[in-house]
C-alpha cells in the first residue's frame, strides 16, 4: 500500500472517531471535553447550558467528519479537487462554529421568570 492510501485510512479512522464522539455529545454529555468550559469555576459554569453546548459540538463533529470524508475520497481516488473541497468545508464549518458559539449569548441559561418580570416592570 502506498503512502497516499495509508494516509487516507488514517484520516478515515479519525473521521470515525469524530462520529463516535459526536454521538456521545449529541446526548448532551461530554461538556467537560469543551475547551474553556471545563476550566471555568462552578459559578461560571452555572451560567451556561452545558448540555446544549455539548449537543452543538456533537453536530459540529459530524460536519467535520463529513468534510474529512472528502479528504479520504480525494486521497484514495487521487483527486486533489476533492481534498480541497474537504479542506474548504472543514475551515468553513470551524469558522461558522466559532462565530456562532461566541456571539449572541446562545448558550447562556435564561433568567428565571420572576427576574424577567422585575426587569420588565422597571
Amino acid at each position: 500500500m502506498d503512502e497516499m492510501k495509508s494516509g487516507a485510512f488514517i484520516i478515515g479512522g479519525v473521521a470515525l472517531l469524530l462520529v463516535l464522539l459526536g454521538l456521545y455529545m449529541l446526548q448532551g454529555k461530554g461538556a467537560f471535553l469543551i475547551a474553556g468550559y471545563n476550566t471555568m469555576p462552578k459559578k461560571e459554569k452555572a451560567k451556561y447550558d452545558g448540555p446544549a453546548m455539548a449537543r452543538f459540538v456533537g453536530k459540529l463533529l459530524f460536519a467535520l467528519a463529513f468534510s474529512m470524508l472528502f479528504w479520504f475520497a480525494g486521497m484514495l481516488l487521487e483527486k486533489s479537487w476533492m481534498f480541497y473541497i474537504g479542506v474548504a468545508l472543514f475551515l468553513g464549518f470551524t469558522g461558522f462554529a466559532l462565530i456562532y458559539m461566541n456571539t449572541g449569548g446562545r448558550f447562556r441559561k435564561e433568567q428565571g421568570h420572576a427576574e424577567q418580570k422585575k426587569i420588565k416592570k422597571k
